[in-house]
């Protein structure tokens, strides 16, 4: 074991992943940040307070420069003015967008939603029942994620 370590540790990282949080809860949005920080994670976590803020940045719109790929996107799905389902609609349809990897973080527990995200092809759906005890699993399994999985 101790071989394969050795020999693991000098691959480089050859990419970072940028994490767009789609959150427009505040606590939320702290919480994450503190997430990262306690587990010394030194991606770039870029937030968006919505969905149409979220394709700004995506898209480099509005003002708003472009993340640059690969990334992850960790998406509420109750927000104002466009929720995490409509998102998903309208990113399943651009050509652009329609293979980013969106994993789904949210207090909803129901079915229908699970369904409905998952529908939309994200690749997880992970409910913030107790944020100071989700976040943290769910930030780590995400960095085991990143470095494992080849992203578009």
């Amino acid at each position: 074991m101790a071989e394969w370590n050795d020999v693991h540790s000098k691959v480089p990282r050859s990419r970072e992943v940028t994490f767009l949080l789609v959150e427009d809860d505040e606590v939320d949005v702290l919480a994450m940040q503190r997430s990262f920080r306690a587990l010394k994670i030194a991606n770039t976590l870029v937030v968006a307070r919505n969905g149409l803020e979220a394709l700004d940045l995506l898209r480099g719109e509005n003002g708003a420069a472009p993340i640059s790929r690969p990334y992850i996107v960790l998406l509420d799905l109750n927000m104002p003015q466009m929720n995490g389902i409509e998102f998903l609609d309208v990113v399943r349809q651009d050509p652009e967008l329609n293979t980013m990897v969106v994993f789904v973080l949210t207090t909803s527990n129901d079915d229908q939603d699970r369904v409905a995200a998952y529908s939309r092809h994200v690749a997880g759906y992970i409910v913030k029942a107790q944020p100071e005890d989700t976040l943290p699993k769910a930030i780590e399994m995400l960095t085991h994620y990143w470095r494992i999985v080849e992203l578009p």
